[in-house]
């Protein structure tokens, strides 16, 4: 059997409003293509119909595969998606598709040589931000701040739902990952780091699709408890590197 060379991953709780549009420009992305591609839907927890919308789009989309979880939390979705993909590059993708799928592109050679670990921003010179309402942005703003402080300094944006990775990149980072909410990104980020990887920003047009489900201010607070936490592991070692005092 070939290996693919790209992995489109989907996390996908609750996401039955959106999801069949999104496959289907998903599928004539990786129909348009040269190269061979999988697609990865990976349902956790739903309580609407997105596993069973997800299986009828696999009858017309032969390179979709699924998986179902039990378990909620949208950072062990992805860690088990990279695990479970088998391309030689692997790219996580929001279901809202906020990032239009053509841009998957500029994170793959020849546009970017021999990328291992490369994030969409939205902050990054040559980017665009289009419709989001300015206290999102301002909070957003105001997290990285503090992301930079405490765990990745440099990185403009982490949190952008694009993320590419090499396969050797992929199985080295992800089954070191321990968190499951919206810090996995940087946690996900300080792992690549601790074990020598550079993180490349890639500027990435992005549309605001209203309904996240980020509650502000709980979720903010439990963030911000989990970038300490990410702080102390990585300060530990526990990423896989050497310590880090810094």
């Amino acid at each position: 059997m070939t290996t693919p060379y790209l992995s489109i991953i989907l996390p996908a709780h609750n996401e039955a409003q959106r999801i069949s549009d999104s496959l289907d420009k998903i599928r004539q992305f990786v129909d348009s293509q040269t190269f061979d591609s999988e697609v990865l839907v990976i349902e956790n927890a739903s309580s609407d119909d997105t596993l069973r919308i997800a299986r009828e789009n696999q009858k017309a989309f032969p390179q979709l595969k699924i998986i179902q979880l039990d378990q909620p939390g949208k950072g062990n979705a992805i860690r088990v998606g990279m695990m479970a993909a088998s391309g030689q590059y692997r790219f996580m993708a929001d279901v809202d598709l906020s990032m239009p799928v053509e841009e998957i592109l500029h994170f793959l050679p020849p546009e970017l040589p021999s990328p291992q670990v490369a994030i969409g921003s939205r902050e990054k010179e040559g980017s665009k931000r289009i419709g989001e309402p300015f206290y999102r942005h301002l909070i957003g703003r105001v997290f990285n701040l503090l992301v930079q402080a405490l765990v990745l300094p440099g990185i403009q944006d982490s949190q952008c739902g694009f993320k590419c990775f090499s396969a050797s990149a992929a199985e080295q980072i992800f089954s070191n990952q321990t968190l499951d909410g919206w810090s996995f990104d940087v946690e996900v980020l300080s792992i690549a780091r601790s074990l020598g990887y550079e993180v490349v920003e890639v500027p990435v047009i992005w549309v605001y699709q209203p309904g996240s489900r980020v509650r502000l201010v709980q979720d903010s607070w439990k963030m911000f408890q989990e970038l300490l936490l990410i702080r102390r592991n990585k300060r530990n070692g526990l990423y896989g590197g050497k310590k880090d005092r810094s």
